[in-house]
């Protein structure tokens, strides 16, 4: 299986490091789909949450405003399902990679985007999935024990990725450059 997730330190670091594999992977000509999280900093509060469905968008804001004095989870799962409906069909146009910015709260629940990772993982794509401390133990009981830890790094999940690409052409009988 080719699965892997990574771990950054820093809040909102795994959202850039996966938006640069993606950019970086796009421009090399790579079918990338699945979701990027764009933060905007607000100075009054928590910061809006938007994703970008890749490649092309649209974008769309999966917060809510809850007001000043909540506490509780912001994502509006309602958004965060029409994310999950396009990067599906998006996937059944053909992908060489599904990213998935965060294996959250509703993926951990059984939801989200749990139904296109299976899908891409049965249509043999590669699937790179950011995932918080919180969600790890879900995360590994979900993908078993077939999934790799890679360092958040984009040197690290390109190579990755180029070496599921090789494993992949020399077992079908390919030739091909990178």
């Amino acid at each position: 299986m080719k699965i892997a997730y990574t771990i950054a330190p820093g809040q909102g670091d795994t959202d850039l490091l996966l938006e640069r594999v993606a950019t970086q992977l796009a421009a090399k000509g790579f079918r990338t789909c699945g979701t990027v999280q764009i933060n905007t900093e607000m100075s009054d509060g928590p910061c809006d949450m938007d994703v970008r469905v890749l490649p092309d968008g649209p974008v769309l804001r999966i917060s809510q405003n809850l007001g000043a004095g909540s506490r509780g989870c912001r994502l509006d799962p309602t958004i965060l399902e029409i994310a999950v409906d396009l990067v599906s069909k998006t996937l059944d146009l053909g992908a060489d990679l599904l990213i998935v910015n965060k294996f959250g709260k509703q993926e951990a629940g059984g939801r989200g985007f749990r139904t296109v990772i299976a899908d891409a993982l049965e249509r043999d794509v590669p699937v790179i999935v950011g995932v918080s401390a919180l969600n790890l133990c879900a995360f590994e009981e979900f993908a078993g024990s077939d999934i790799m830890r890679l360092a958040p790094n984009t040197a690290v999940i390109s190579d990755w990725y180029f070496n599921c690409v090789d494993n992949m052409r020399l077992a079908s009988g390919d030739v091909f450059m990178i």
